[in-house]
């Protein structure tokens, strides 16, 4: 097994994405499937957060976006999310030094306003103070949903268009764009997904549309630096060709 050092060599040898969005999956079934509380396996999924997040600041990645936390989430049993939101507070606690040692700015998007204020209010104070770092732009999707993004963006054009401060013709995709929660990041390069389901979860849909996605059947508490850097890896054996056929990025690279 390669150490994380050599794995980490050979990706930024490389083209490394600049943008990366992480369904982190797989928690609750981990815990279960070890006989322990699913609470359980979101603690130890924080693990996983902050390996993570220092090997994408490691391999000189602009943005990391991890999906913590759905707007279909608020749905599941009430212990559950009063434990998940227990864990979200104490990450933003625990973490706010290295946040800041290491010059990561802390990013937030979903409707923040439905967090509860002894989580909210951290976290506030946490990307206020990390505003002005120029590092790693950490993205945390709290109580998201894409369509619930598509939708505020569509209410927001709309509301521009009735008011005469646009024009219907002046809704583009670079309007609907700059009208995302996520306006201010690059485009998304690679999605990735742990514990072996195959689907989007109504994550970053605008942003997505042509990133390239990698499954890993592996369960977010298991998946560390080392899988992070494999499937970096993997993602520089893709061919992006963004609609032209593959004989044109050849001819266009020459």
């Amino acid at each position: 097994m390669e150490a994380i050092e050599e794995l980490e060599r050979k990706v930024k040898q490389g083209a490394v994405p600049k943008h990366v969005g992480i369904i982190m999956d797989g928690n609750g079934r981990w815990a279960e499937a070890r006989g322990l509380p699913r609470l359980e396996g979101h603690r130890e999924g924080s693990t996983s957060v902050r390996e993570v997040t220092r090997s994408a600041r490691r391999l000189g990645l602009q943005a990391l976006t991890l999906y913590a936390f759905s707007s279909q989430n608020w749905s599941r049993p009430p212990d559950e999310v009063a434990g998940l939101m227990e864990l979200l507070r104490d990450y933003l606690l625990k973490e706010r030094d290295e946040i800041m040692d290491n010059g990561v700015k802390l990013n937030a998007i979903g409707e923040l306003e439905k967090l509860p204020k002894y989580v909210k209010e951290p976290l506030d104070a946490l990307r206020a103070e990390s505003a002005k770092n120029q590092g790693l732009v950490l993205t945390l999707a709290l109580s998201y949903g894409g369509r619930e993004e598509l939708l505020h963006a569509m209410r927001a054009l709309a509301a521009r268009v009735a008011t005469g401060a646009m024009a219907l013709d002046d809704i583009t995709e670079e309007a609907v764009t700059a009208a995302l929660w996520t306006n201010d990041l690059p485009p998304v390069d690679l999605v990735i997904r742990s514990s072996g389901e195959h689907r989007l979860s109504n994550f970053l849909v605008w942003q997505s549309s042509y990133a390239e996605f990698l499954f890993s059947p592996i369960a977010w508490p298991d998946f560390r630096a080392k899988e992070f850097a494999e499937a970096l890896l993997h993602f520089q054996t893709r061919e992006r060709r963004f609609g032209l056929t593959g004989a044109q990025l050849r001819q266009a690279g020459t």
